[in-house]
């Protein structure tokens, strides 16, 4: 008989285990693959956001488009961003003579409100005060007493045809010098009075006064109707600062019947160009709700005056109307 031959049998062959190598090598694939479809799926999105934006602004008009007010969502001083449109020259008609035409102009805005702009710190040179003195706008102009250039800085601002107000130094926290012609709390009524008055004469006539500092003076009731009275003997008024939130200045003005203005903005905490435009819409909205606003800015931010001479212009067309601060804080009864 034939032994009958057993084939032999087909081994299978063994899987190779993953090493960790082989296992952080998938995961990072999968990860850069995830990572691809979000950045995919966020390009998409932001294509769509500009389209509608493209859209929006289009139907707004083509040469008006708006003007993007920043509301304060937090208290006072934070940075609220916000785009400002800029301001595009209309484009002049060429008529068949090769004449250039104007065109007509644009039809007049509803009124928005009356815009106050104070420059503070003039008089420690000239170089920084001019770009704002060839603003067309009415503008007021602090002046500090003083200091080699304060005398002269008044007068031309006045030739300019702006407003000077005495930016009168005072005392305040921290210790910190506010320069010559300052009033102190240690200060008796009669010094407080002979120094404010050689101040104003010094800048020769001005339109009214406002604080430089004096976060500690403007605390103090008494020193404050030392000041204001003052201000009411030369008819002059008084903004207050509000360098401080604890500020006694609008107390003092009710208790002598008088009105005084207050500060609602500062517009160049931050001088870089997109944080003052959006002080400015902080602004614009103050004045929107309130009639008005009064913004107050330095002679030293060197980005303003330029940003003004663009924004001024686009904000008179939109109904915005501007006033020196003497105007809008009205006289010295309430």
């Amino acid at each position: 008989m034939k032994k009958s031959v057993k084939k032999p049998r087909t081994q299978r062959k063994k899987r190779r285990k993953l090493t960790t190598k082989d296992k952080v090598f998938i995961a990072l694939a999968v990860g850069a693959l995830i990572l691809v479809a979000v950045v995919s799926s966020l390009a998409v999105v932001y294509l769509h956001s500009a389209i509608a934006r493209n859209e929006a602004a289009a139907q707004a008009g083509a040469g008006e488009p708006p003007v993007a007010y920043a509301r304060e969502k937090a208290a006072e001083g934070t940075v609220v961003v916000s785009s400002l449109a800029p301001v595009t020259p209309r484009s002049m008609a060429v008529s068949a003579g090769g004449v250039q035409e104007r065109p007509p102009p644009a039809p007049t805005a509803p009124s928005r409100g009356t815009l106050v702009f104070v420059i503070d710190d003039a008089g420690h040179n000239l170089h920084e005060l001019e770009p704002f003195l060839k603003l067309n706008e009415p503008l007021t102009i602090a002046v500090l007493p003083g200091l080699p250039y304060s005398a002269e800085a008044a007068r031309r601002v006045r030739a300019a045809g702006k407003e000077v107000f005495l930016h009168q130094p005072m005392e305040a926290l921290g210790g910190s010098d506010p320069g010559p012609g300052a009033i102190r709390l240690n200060m008796g009524r009669d010094e407080i009075r002979a120094i404010i008055s050689r101040n104003l004469d010094e800048l020769g006539p001005v339109a009214g006064m406002n604080n430089h500092e004096g976060s500690r003076v403007t605390m103090d009731e008494d020193a404050m109707e030392t000041v204001l009275t003052l201000c009411r003997e030369r008819g002059i008024p008084f903004l207050d600062s509000r360098t401080t939130a604890e500020t006694v200045v609008p107390r003092a003005a009710r208790r002598l019947g008088m009105s005084i203005g207050e500060r609602d903005v500062f517009v160049d905490n931050v001088q870089e160009r997109e944080a003052m435009i959006g002080y400015i819409n902080t602004g614009l909205s103050k004045a929107e709700q309130n009639g008005s606003a009064i913004m107050i800015g330095h002679v030293w931010s060197a980005e303003l005056a330029p940003l003004l001479a663009e924004l001024l212009p686009e904000l008179k067309e939109r109904g915005y109307s501007f006033s020196p601060a003497s105007k809008t804080i009205g006289g010295t009864k309430p």
